[in-house]
């Protein structure tokens, strides 16, 4: 079938919970992905920032083909090999000592939110069991992470929310003080907010949150779910701000593409979740967390990491040539390879037309365009992005 009539199928048996562009992507390789007429894009999107080591990743491929082979699916009433050894990783190369699997960012989230107000209500009573989270920040669709999200386009329709969560203004420690109440058990917030606008802190705010929450006996929790796996030109973007968490949740480039998702804590966390606390029936299953084995070691040891701030660089150096030129590119910011543009005009039109000349865009918050693509990508295809937009900029 063309393209045409895939979504004319889609239209009529699909939810329509997404406001899908007109594309049926059906084929990827590296920055690349091919419709189902056929036309080749460049993915400066990856699957918002899933696709990290880009598509159909030879290593990741190689990994699913050979676990489909011998052992998709298992009980987590059972020992998985495959998990023991990706959280070895994990931990190995975090401040983590224990990892939860599930199978997305918001199920992290969730595991996050319940493991924080158990370990809290077991260690100072059950009167403590709120979260501070950020404004405009995002984490996930499940009633409790839509509560925790600051983001009231998220919560309108789904009153009541989940009691017990408090908003922030982000890069503001001073407003995180202030919000600490007797019943606070947790901080959660993304090192650099992402859905939220690519939102980069202030240089001293974590290492002043993480003060705070040590003062006040409080868990630190990093979202990690969209910035982790590399995105920053770390492994953990946390890295960046020279603290650690107590919790850190990652899903996203967890698996190359696979769905996963994750929680790491410290040991002493950890204890709080005993058997039939909680609990994932698919959550790191044989096939995906081979996939995401063949992920970490691949970021680890390829040189993905460096890679990422050399072409992290270039890439804001190009957008930055822009501000110049577009008296409506308002600001360039990031690290590594998340960045976003913000602009004065709504950005909703440029990634219209970016996907009419093959280009893959996203924009958040209405004026911001967002930039993450596969960490694999090479200065020629930043050239060739860079010369599209430019193009459509220039029609603006």
């Amino acid at each position: 079938m063309n393209s045409a009539e895939w979504i004319e199928k889609a239209d009529r048996y699909i939810m329509r919970t997404y406001g899908r562009y007109p594309l049926v992507p059906v084929k990827g390789e590296g920055c690349n992905v091919w419709d189902a007429d056929g036309k080749k894009y460049l993915d400066f999107l990856a699957g918002v920032a899933v696709n990290n080591l880009g598509h159909c990743h030879p290593a990741v491929t190689a990994a699913l083909a050979r676990q489909a082979g011998e052992l998709i699916h298992c009980s987590n009433y059972y020992h998985i090999p495959q998990q023991i050894e990706l959280a070895e990783l994990l931990c190995q190369n975090s401040f983590a000592e224990k990892a939860f699997f599930c199978n997305s960012g918001a199920e992290a989230n969730e595991a996050a939110i319940k493991l924080a107000r158990k370990y809290s209500r077991e260690k100072f009573g059950p009167e403590r069991f709120e979260i501070i989270t950020a404004l405009a920040s995002f984490h996930g669709r499940t009633m409790a992470t839509v509560s925790a999200t600051g983001q009231e386009k998220v919560q309108k329709f789904f009153d009541p929310l989940l009691h017990g969560f408090r908003y922030v203004p982000f890069n503001d420690a001073q407003a995180l003080k202030d919000a600490i109440t007797p019943c606070t058990c947790a901080v959660m917030l993304e090192p650099i907010q992402g859905e939220g606008g690519v939102v980069v802190p202030d240089a001293g705010y974590f290492a002043e949150v993480r003060r705070i929450c040590d003062e006040n006996n409080l868990i630190l929790i990093f979202d990690e779910v969209q910035v982790g796996m590399g995105r920053t030109g770390k492994l953990f973007a946390h890295e960046h701000f020279g603290i650690t968490p107590d919790i850190m949740t990652l899903a996203k480039a967890l698996a190359g593409g696979a769905p996963i998702g994750t929680m790491l804590a410290t040991e002493e966390l950890a204890a709080a979740f005993t058997p039939g606390t909680h609990g994932s029936t698919f959550g790191g299953n044989p096939l995906v967390t081979a996939a995401g084995i063949a992920t970490v070691r691949t970021i680890l040891e390829e040189g993905i990491l460096e890679h990422t701030q050399e072409v992290g660089g270039y890439l804001m150096a190009k957008l930055e040539s822009l501000k110049e030129r577009f008296p409506f590119v308002a600001q360039v910011r990031g690290i590594g390879l998340m960045i976003g543009v913000e602009l004065t005009v709504p950005g909703g039109d440029i990634v219209k037309k970016a996907l009419q000349r093959g280009l893959l865009l996203n924009c958040a918050q209405d004026r911001v365009l967002r930039f993450v693509p596969p960490l694999i990508v090479k200065k020629g295809e930043i050239d060739e992005m860079i010369a599209t937009l430019t193009e459509i900029m220039a029609e603006i």
